[in-house]
């Protein structure tokens, strides 16, 4: 029987260690930022686009907030896409400076057919844009957003992710973890995976693409995490995106836990969809291509497979210590020491970011709530692989109506 148990056991925990050192390994990369020299001239224009339904309560502080930024506003416009809105979306967008389109469709209700609609409509336009920067309506922006996105582009990035900050990190215990875990994203994934040449991810918001790729691959991502969908299509056509770490956009983040719950059910199952979907292909290509970004990127969307086979070892792991005989000695199989500091720094890396970006005292006292957003992560996935064939979009709704000075404001408090 032991050695029947350990048939399963020593490969999970092969696979277990091994995906771990590499994501720590990885993490630790995330720690410092590579010296660049910006371009600090203003030369590519922008099409800015904001996907709203029933976004009246937040729409027009960021119209405002767009309005406003540094860059010369010849060389953007500011669209909203009014989806299958029943509110004053549309009218506050428009009385705030916005282009307004209206869309409406009983089926295709997703920020992803949204997205693909308006592009459409903004390749046939006079006016032509450089790039596409896209944001969600609740959002704020830092005034140099542009500028930062202009100095990628001219340097030939093509895909480019903005840094992913909160607009409302200390609201609540769940906008706080919330914000904590997007804080530990942006260092030890984005920007670490930047600066050692592998590809960032897209995530949903504060992200630019150039119009020449949406035209020559076009957009085709629907699924209910467009975002991942993108980044991955064009990963696989060898399209790596960038990370620009002082392109800041403010997100609001969930207040209460059954809507961080639901928006990350959603996430789960978009990721999953995209895994199943995409992974053959870009194994392919990575040989093909002799390319590890590409490799990198099927690990990324394996991330919550992972999940569950670690949750199912520690399972039949607590199933061996209540039955004794079945008992084996397979955790000897790696050093303790070794598996000691990658736990330890599953704590300690969140806690020098927190150090790094200057958080408040208030965030200090989330960190210890943290490992119950990070656990919560395991019924989710496992929810998310069940419904993972499921498409309906769930919106959430966005209340915390705010403007980028009172933002600085409370940030400087």
């Amino acid at each position: 029987m032991n050695y029947g148990f350990d048939i399963i056991m020593v490969p999970l925990q092969v696979i277990i260690f091994l995906f771990t050192l590499y994501y720590f390994c990885i993490g630790f990369c995330g720690m410092w930022r590579r010296r660049e020299k910006k371009i600090l001239i203003p030369e590519k224009n922008f099409a800015v686009i904001v996907a709203a339904h029933n976004e009246e309560a937040v729409i027009g502080q960021l119209i405002k907030n767009l309005e406003a930024l540094e860059y010369p506003k010849k060389l953007y416009d500011i669209f909203v896409i009014a989806d299958n809105c029943s509110d004053n979306t549309a009218r506050i967008a428009a009385a705030a400076g916005a282009i307004v389109h209206e869309r409406t469709h009983p089926t295709k209700r997703s920020k992803g057919f949204a997205l693909e609609w308006m592009f459409e409509r903004l390749f046939k336009m006079e006016r032509q844009y450089d790039g596409v920067v896209i944001f969600d309506a609740d959002n704020l922006v830092h005034p140099r957003f542009l500028m930062e996105m202009n100095n990628r582009l001219c340097k030939g990035d093509k895909i480019v992710q903005g840094y992913l900050d909160a607009k409302n990190p200390y609201d609540t215990w769940v906008s706080g973890t919330f914000a904590i875990a997007f804080w530990v994203i942006d260092h030890i994934s984005h920007l670490a995976k930047t600066n050692i040449g592998l590809s960032a991810v897209l995530g949903g918001t504060g992200m630019c693409i150039t119009t020449d790729v949406l035209k020559h691959y076009g957009w085709r991502a629907t699924c209910l995490t467009e975002d991942m969908e993108f980044t991955m299509k064009s990963l696989a056509e060898g399209i790596k995106t960038t990370w620009a770490h002082d392109a800041i956009v403010y997100d609001e983040k969930p207040l209460t836990f059954r809507q961080s719950w639901n928006q990350r059910k959603r996430w789960a199952q978009g990721q999953f969809d995209v895994a199943h979907r995409f992974i053959p292909k870009m194994l392919k290509e990575g040989f093909k291509q002799r390319d590890i970004r590409i490799w990198d990127g099927c690990l990324y969307l394996l991330q919550p497979h992972f999940l569950m086979i670690s949750t199912l070892f520690i399972i039949i792991s607590y199933i061996q210590l209540m039955f004794p005989p079945f008992y084996t000695n397979i955790y000897n199989f790696m050093p303790s020491e070794l598996m000691t500091a990658i736990m330890l720094g599953q704590y300690i890396l969140p806690m020098i970011i927190l150090i790094k970006i200057h958080a408040k005292r208030k965030a200090w006292f989330y960190l210890l709530l943290y490992p119950v957003f990070i656990y919560s992560w395991i019924p989710i996935i496992f929810l998310g692989f069940i419904h993972r064939n499921e498409h309906e979009w769930s919106h959430t709704k966005h209340t915390r109506a705010l403007s980028y000075d009172e933002l600085m404001g409370k940030e400087k408090v």
